[in-house]
Order: structure tokens, then sequence, then C-alpha cells
């Protein structure tokens, strides 16, 4: 499986194979239709405490990956998590909303992943 990270607002591309959108909340300004999703996996984001703490600082990701692996050992995450290595034996590409997709949430879900 090739696990790629990619931003929603980014245009489709044929090597995208399976497109996840792996946030908890919808981006803004994107269609459903635009967005051209397999799968919309909330439940593998990181819980809003983590989400809200991290605040995407780049000085805190270590630490952030870091208890975000712990929460993916949640049962519900962890279910959601399994759920994605299921997808494809393809491509998978792992969307966020995020400004900075190497430092967010789907960077550790690929990490994790692969």
């Amino acid at each position: 499986m090739t696990v790629r990270v990619r931003r929603i607002y980014d245009a489709v591309e044929d090597a995208d194979g399976k497109r996840v959108l792996v946030d908890r909340l919808w981006p803004r300004g994107v269609s459903k239709q635009h967005a051209q999703l397999d799968e919309w996996c909330k439940e593998v984001a990181p819980s809003n405490e983590l989400r809200e703490w991290y605040g995407h600082d780049p000085a805190r990701y270590d630490e952030f990956a870091r208890r975000y692996r712990e929460e993916l050992q949640q049962p519900e995450r962890a279910e959601a998590l399994a759920r994605l290595k299921k997808l494809t034996n393809g491509t998978l590409t792992l969307l966020t909303a995020t400004k900075q997709a190497g430092i967010s949430q789907a960077a550790v879900l690929a990490e994790v992943l692969e």
C-alpha cells in the first residue's frame, strides 16, 4: 500500500487512488462533489482536546504525534484505523484541511499505516 497525504483543497489527481478525509470537521468551502471522497473517516481524527492543544505548532508536533498514536489505540479510533488499512491494496490518499499537511494527523496516520 502506498499512503499519500494531501490537502482537501488540492486538485484531484489520477494517482490519488482511494481518497479519505481524516478530519473530524468538514472543511470550509469544499462541496462534497468537489471533494470526490471515497470515505470520510472522522472517527480516526484526534480528540478535540489534543487538536486544540496542538494548534498545528511545529514545535509541538513530536509530542502531538506521540499522544495521537496513544489515542489511536482507543477502541473507536482503532476500529477506524483498521478500516483504513482494509480500504485498498493500491494507493490511499489521506486528506486534511490543515495548511501544513506534513505536520498533521494525516501525516501521523500515514506513518502508522505504512
